[in-house]
């Protein structure tokens, strides 16, 4: 066995070298070299996929989007990840962790076989051990506003001392002066494996926020040698390391000295290359998988549905080559509402807005099925937790005296009492509602199809004129948190699985007080002290099912309210060519690529 499989990496060296084209980092090789893994596994190859939207930044504390989050998970490790099946909290650069009874010490001890990158950023080029003061490192800097950080949330009025020290530093830039405050005494490091974070008070979902995107861990060198070209140049921990970025790709190629192996005893990540193409419409991603160019496709639009699921099932012509996976996903699309703007500062618009939008119309025409229809909740029914306990009975006590909590439905589709709503504010019939902007990103040709429909249901049943307004992704977002759109088209996809996570979008201490300051993630500027009330005391209760129906009630209050309209909750969808393997699919569309590995006809592990 050993000769042969040596006989067959020498053959297709020779092959791929005479093959060998300009360019070839960004082909997928015809037959990449491949060496055996313990259990039938294989190491090698290039796995390229594709992407809508642009990359626009590698570093952790700007991790906003889905293209760069998926890449960002390539090349770096968290504390603690979640799992790619099940989506629980499961044990990464932190082998371990105890938390005080109090709830408010959270104790990490690292693990002692962990590298950064091998990169010109450190001495001799060689990346160093991880330590706990790497840890603080990444989180300070989450909390810096000079970061242009998109992820103090997680710590913000959490960690002792988070929010002091992002003050200062705001105020520090405003003022043109140095920063009187050095640190965030919240993040202790206790020696080189063990770091501890201390909170204000306790915050039940704390451990699964660690999980989110911005809480990646890098080395302070890295920054201080690359500067801002820190966002295209990335240095971390994880199975993959920055080879090469230009105008519409990104490459990585394997870290040697990954620290996770299999349950074989295999070192992962077993793809020698991983080649992320962006700024690609699924058109033109769909002629590269069948060119064999990418592995992957991601969401199949209505106009190639017909052509690749005719009736709901892969066509013929591509079931010899690819698979088809589709399940519910932790994310769903609505229309954002400012409601510190005109007409939206009116709660009566807001409702109007929502009772004149079927639904189930909506889901129909875009996603061509009326059971993705957005019309029971922010948080998706895959956190089937949250659905189980909304329904529960409240415990039976004299201090609990609470109403049964039942699903929280929207008010169904009523366009009579819509218009009687607009007309109480001003609007019989539509009249002098000015024409009315709405907001969305381009790059997806889903949004054009959602902004059409919600045209047309608003004229039809309002009356009132709204414009469908496409802008690139990154106009989109800037327009959005800086609350400069009043009617905005956005989806939320959660940063971990907890209803939490998507209820932050109706907290109103995330919205400053300027108004043309940015907020994020409220970009609807939405402000309930009720609310606030019922989701604080909600974070500090450990029960899960009491903390729950806390969750459901509040969460009721924001829907009544109709700082957003809820449209259609996502399913996520993948075509795959056949060769790959291992692919972990999950309602996050989390791609953990270190686990994957292609199996080509020609490989050694392929059955003759």
């Amino acid at each position: 066995m050993k000769i042969s499989v040596q006989l067959f990496i020498a053959l297709c060296t020779l092959v791929w070298l005479s093959c060998k084209k300009p360019k070839e980092h960004l082909q997928s090789p015809p037959v990449p070299e491949y060496r055996l893994a313990a259990g039938g596994k294989v190491y090698g190859g290039t796995y390229a996929y594709a992407e809508l939207q642009p990359l626009t930044t590698l570093d952790p504390a700007q991790l906003i989007e889905n293209v760069s989050q998926h890449a960002a998970h390539q090349l770096y490790d968290l504390l603690i990840d979640l799992d790619p099946y099940t989506l629980s909290l499961v044990p990464e650069l932190a082998e371990r962790w105890e938390i005080s009874e109090d709830g408010l010490l959270y104790t990490f001890t690292l693990r002692d076989s962990v590298f950064f990158h091998n990169d010109r950023c450190f001495p001799q080029g060689v990346g160093r051990q991880l330590t706990a003061a790497d840890v603080k490192y990444s989180f300070e800097r989450i909390c810096d506003p000079t970061t242009n950080t998109k992820g103090f949330w997680v710590f913000r009025d959490k960690v002792v001392g988070a929010t002091e020290f992002y003050e200062d530093r705001r105020l520090a830039r405003a003022e043109n002066r140095p920063p009187k405050v050095f640190g965030v005494p919240g993040f202790e490091v206790l020696d080189d494996r063990r770091f501890r974070i201390r909170l204000i008070k306790p915050f039940a979902p704390f451990l699964m926020t660690l999980a989110s995107a911005f809480c990646y861990i890098i080395p302070r060198e890295a920054i201080s040698y690359y500067g801002a070209k820190f966002t295209q140049h990335p240095v971390g921990t994880g199975p993959f390391m920055f080879d090469a970025f230009a105008s519409d790709f990104l490459k990585l190629k394997r870290n040697p000295r990954y620290w996770q192996k299999d349950s074989h005893g295999n070192s992962l990540p077993y793809l020698q290359n991983v080649i992320l193409y962006f700024s690609r419409p699924t058109s033109v991603q769909l002629e590269q998988l069948e060119r064999g160019e990418i592995l992957e496709l991601s969401q199949l639009p209505t106009d190639l549905r017909q052509k690749v699921l005719p009736n709901g099932t892969l066509a013929a012509s591509y079931q010899d080559r690819f698979s088809y996976f589709s399940t519910p996903s932790l994310s769903v699309q609505f229309c954002g509402m400012n409601c510190a703007l005109a007409p939206f500062n009116d709660s009566r618009v807001r409702q109007a807005f929502s009772l004149a939008l079927d639904r189930e119309s909506i889901s129909s025409s875009v996603l061509q099925s009326r059971q993705y229809a957005a019309t029971r909740s922010l948080v998706p029914s895959v956190l089937t937790l949250y659905e189980a306990l909304k329904a529960q009975q409240p415990p039976k006590s004299a201090k609990d005296k609470a109403k049964p909590i039942s699903f929280i439905d929207l008010e169904p589709f009523n366009p009579a009492k819509a218009r009687e709503l607009l007309a109480s504010a001003g609007y019989p019939d539509g009249k002098g509602f000015a024409l009315l902007p709405l907001y969305y990103d381009s790059t997806n040709s889903r949004n054009r199809l959602l902004a059409e429909s919600i045209r047309t249901l608003l004229k039809q049943h309002l009356n009132v004129e709204i414009q469908p307004t496409p802008l690139s992704w990154s106009e989109h977002l800037q327009v959005c948190e800086s609350g400069r759109a009043a009617f905005f088209l956005l989806g939320w996809v959660a940063d971990y699985p907890e209803p939490e996570n998507f209820l932050n979008l109706f907290y109103g201490k995330f919205v400053p007080p300027d108004t043309s300051t940015i907020s994020y993630p409220n970009m609807q500027r939405y402000r309930n002290p009720a609310f606030d009330a019922l989701f604080e005391q909600a974070l500090t209760t450990l029960n899960d099912s009491l903390r729950y129906r806390l969750y459901a009630e509040a969460e009721r209050l924001a829907l009544n309210d109709t700082s957003l309209l809820l449209l259609i909750y996502d399913r996520d969808e993948k075509l795959l060519a056949k060769v790959v393997q291992d692919y972990p699919l999950n309602a996050m569309d989390r791609r953990d690529l270190k686990y994957v590995w292609l199996n080509y006809p020609t490989s050694p592990s392929a059955k003759p």
